[in-house]
């Protein structure tokens, strides 16, 4: 099995791939905070294990085994995040730091334990994936809040960034997963929209609604 150093660059690579299939070293060491030399050795080292395709000056590829690892991962970390919220009664702003702590722990009986008890949550917290225990992810597309016509009523089910701050703005503005909101106006000049939702109005701006991901109502 992989260290926690290892885990953490796979599950980097991974997300970073997203759509794509190849992440460059230096992309990858900007997102672990590490020069691009050490970003090197460790891409020969899990090329080794057989965990990514390496080849000198070209961007990294996760293997199939690379993949299931970096999911399996995931699958960790957000189990983790929705058991602190549902069974803990920590905020969605608080469960990170401890996720990141409990992604590396090697007891798969612990979390199937764990995703039994919660009746085999598909998301996190956030609305983000929940993978199964093999690794596989089911996409849901979703819009986003930016591109969503005035008079149009949507709901809330996930975020492009759950960033600790984010969250806590989120909080301030009373929305969470499942909040219904009717878009009342968009200003032309900065995209900016009025949005209505539990019998309030409020404003918020381009880059909120750019990372509201929504379904229509």
């Amino acid at each position: 099995m992989p260290s926690p150093t290892e885990e953490n660059y796979l599950k980097a690579i991974y997300n970073l791939a997203d759509d794509r299939s190849e992440v460059s070293l230096s992309e990858l060491g900007n997102v672990l905070g590490v020069s691009t030399p050490t970003v090197n050795s460790m891409a020969k080292r899990l090329d080794e294990q057989g965990y990514v395709l390496y080849r000198k000056y070209k961007p990294l590829k996760l293997t199939e085994s690379g993949k299931i690892i970096a999911a399996q991962i995931i699958r960790k970390h957000r189990l983790t995040e929705m058991y602190l919220v549902e069974h803990m009664g920590f905020g969605w702003e608080e469960v990170h730091d401890i996720a990141e702590q409990m992604e590396h722990v090697q007891s798969p009986a612990l979390f199937e334990r764990m995703d039994e008890i919660m009746g085999y949550p598909t998301i996190d917290p956030h609305g983000s994936p929940i993978p199964d225990k093999h690794g596989k992810v089911a996409f849901q597309e979703y819009l986003k809040l930016s591109e969503i016509e005035v008079g149009k009523t949507v709901k809330l089910c996930a975020l492009t960034h759950s960033s600790d701050d984010f969250l806590v703005f989120l909080n301030g503005k009373g929305l969470k997963l499942g909040t219904l909101m009717t878009v009342l106006h968009r200003e032309s000049f900065d995209r900016s929209m009025t949005i209505s939702y539990d019998g309030r109005e409020t404003m918020v701006s381009h880059d909120v609604s750019d990372r509201l991901l929504v379904e229509k109502a």
